[in-house]
C-alpha cells in the first residue's frame, strides 16, 4: 500500500477540498477524526486500491454530521441533511483504522 499526503492547516480547509473534488450532486462525504487528525482517504490511480491520497489537519471533531457552507468558509454540527446547496461531513471515530495508522506511522 502506497499513501500520498496532503497537509491542511484547518479543517475549514479539507471541507473546501473535499466540496470542490465531490463529485455532482453528491454532497455528503465520509471523514475521520482519529489519532489527533481529521483526514479522508482518497483511492488514487487502478481498481486494485493499493494507493491512496491522505487528506489531513491536525484536530479532532465530534461525531456527528457537519454543515458546510462554501461561500462563507465555516461549517457547524447538525442533526440532519437537510439542504442541498450545502456540503455535509458525516465525522466518524473508528476504533482502529488501518489504513490511517499506517499512513499516521509514515508521516
Amino acid at each position: 500500500m502506497q499513501i500520498e499526503y496532503e497537509e491542511f492547516d484547518t479543517i475549514e480547509d479539507i471541507f473546501m477540498y473535499m466540496s470542490s473534488a465531490a463529485p455532482p450532486m453528491k454532497n455528503t462525504m465520509p471523514i475521520n477524526s482519529y489519532k489527533g487528525y481529521i483526514m479522508a482517504f482518497i483511492p488514487l490511480g487502478s481498481a486494485t486500491g493499493d494507493t491512496y491520497l491522505m487528506i489531513y489537519a491536525k484536530g479532532t471533531l465530534e461525531s456527528g454530521i457537519y454543515e458546510f457552507d462554501i461561500n462563507s468558509k465555516s461549517f457547524k454540527k447538525v442533526n440532519a441533511i437537510e439542504r442541498a446547496d450545502k456540503n455535509y461531513f458525516v465525522s466518524l471515530t473508528p476504533k482502529r483504522n488501518t489504513i490511517a495508522d499506517e499512513a499516521i506511522k509514515n508521516l
